[in-house]
């Protein structure tokens, strides 16, 4: 009798661990749908500066020096500022997916074009009055002169910003992003041929250069365009809608939160940049803390693909009012993205400052870089887990409590660390960097204990009654009421 009880406990537990696992399967399946195609989008988005880049330095390194400094400091400025304000509408896209109130998420998406349009013609003056900025953080006028030039040209590009992505959010939220790698591998390929075309080839100069960098990113907004206004997202495209005017007031205030906690975070690896440069031997200190973040950037890029994932499955859930679902699909992406984190730590933590070798022949930076190869894995480490934190955040909603976070973690704790270890105890940029990752680490903890402290019952109830008041009905068409 009791061996048969045993028997039938043992066949009860296998089931419920073959039942897991089908579970967790299924989640990384939905995990992977958004994640990959954000991976991808993410590293061909990089590519294409990288591209522009390469094309510019065979034409004259005063242009390559001006692009770098424009591509760098005011693009990223401007892509910060618009990407931390479009995260508001990953929130609203995710739990109105999730609550099925599918007319709502093209009023959202045109609600975002909105307010980022606005945002980014408020932005317009630093694109017109780039050279006297530059000229007064230091910049030689010669290279002032031609950034001056690049910035009008950049233009286009920052109000591509806008279509690229909120696009990608929409897309996302309804893991129809597959499109989304189709047109960036085809633009990838078509910025490659005409660089070469108009720089190499019809010796355009830098116009030629500049002119396929702004198809790069208009090709692939057209192409989401159309998919999603010619059939391919017909639950939730309905057309133009004068009610995305309709309550503007409390989008624009997330979007203010969501930006301020996206920009925080950016802006943290720019001072520490700034640090930098005011060290002993600061041009050796440089080159090898920008070839670690250079590294770095690749892996995150992973991670914000897991970011991008954490967001709609929790906000998804969240709509769907299923807080057990919520908090699984947390667990699964968090876990995926840490065990890639402790692989790529290993690999960097064994390779060290060989990888230097990648990027320069001179042997000041590989032993610079080798001195930093720990820092380095570490903040590749912590960098698998924080993204995706951010993530479960922006798809509950909680942007304004994370900026609050990443201003007292990174800039109360994180740069003062930094600054007194690097000048005061002298450690250089092992001390900035040090500094860097106690406001990483002070963030990411403070994150985990918000994420598995959270009621996520309450976050549910929070997310369906932001849905209901958010929503506006369409008006009913002549003849609806019989």
């Amino acid at each position: 009798m009791e061996s048969d009880m045993m028997s039938e406990n043992r066949l009860e537990n296998s089931e419920e661990e073959v039942k897991l696992w089908e579970k967790i399967w299924c989640e990384m399946k939905k995990m992977s749908v958004v994640a990959l195609p954000a991976i991808f989008n993410t590293f061909s988005t990089y590519g294409i500066g990288v591209i522009s880049q390469a094309f510019i330095g065979h034409i004259h390194p005063m242009d390559l020096a001006a692009f770098a400094l424009v591509h760098t400091v005011l693009l990223r400025f401007c892509n910060g500022v618009l990407l931390g304000m479009a995260s508001g509408l990953e929130t609203l896209l995710g739990q109105a997916f999730g609550a099925r109130q599918y007319h709502m998420m093209g009023i959202h998406l045109q609600r975002a074009w909105i307010i980022l349009t606005a945002t980014t013609t408020l932005l317009l003056p630093l694109f017109f009055f780039t050279p006297p900025i530059f000229k007064a953080l230091g910049q030689e006028e010669d290279i002032a002169r031609v950034a001056g030039i690049i910035s009008k040209w950049l233009i286009p590009v920052a109000y591509a910003f806008i279509v690229s992505f909120t696009c990608q959010m929409y897309l996302q939220a309804q893991s129809k992003n597959i499109i989304i790698v189709y047109l960036s591998a085809a633009t990838l390929a078509v910025h490659i041929f005409l660089s070469w075309l108009l720089t190499m080839k019809l010796k355009f100069g830098l116009a030629g250069a500049m002119i396929s960098t702004i198809l790069a990113f208009w090709i692939p907004n057209f192409g989401q365009l159309l998919f999603v206004m010619c059939g391919g997202c017909k639950e939730t495209w309905s057309g133009f809608s004068f009610l995305a005017f309709k309550d503007l007031l409390p989008v624009i205030k997330l979007s203010f939160s969501a930006g301020a906690m996206i920009c925080l975070e950016l802006w943290y690896n720019s001072i520490l940049i700034l640090l930098t440069g005011n060290l002993k031997n600061a041009e050796v200190q440089i080159n090898a803390l920008s070839i670690c973040l250079n590294i770095s950037g690749w892996e995150i890029m992973i991670s914000l693909g897991f970011m991008a994932a954490a967001c709609v499955r929790v906000a998804n859930e969240l709509g769907k009012g299923s807080a057990k679902e919520a908090r699984f699909s947390i667990n699964v992406v968090l876990l995926t993205s840490f065990a890639i984190g402790v692989v790529l730590f290993l690999f960097f933590l064994f390779l060290r400052g060989n990888l230097a070798y990648l990027f320069t022949d001179s042997h000041d930076v590989v032993e610079a870089v080798d001195q930093l190869s720990l820092l380095l894995a570490f903040s590749i480490l912590l960098s698998s887990v924080h993204p995706v934190l951010s993530g479960v955040a922006i798809g509950a909603g909680w942007q304004s409590t994370v900026a609050y976070v990443n201003l007292g973690c990174y800039y109360l704790i994180g740069i003062p660390v930094g600054v007194v270890l690097g000048y005061v105890f002298k450690l250089q940029v092992r001390g900035v960097w040090i500094g860097m990752l106690f406001g990483m680490f002070a963030q990411t903890i403070v994150l985990l204990v918000i994420t598995f402290k959270t009621d996520w019952d309450k976050q549910v109830a929070d997310a369906q009654k932001r849905v209901r008041n958010w929503a506006v009905e369409p008006k009913p068409e002549p003849g609806d009421a019989n």
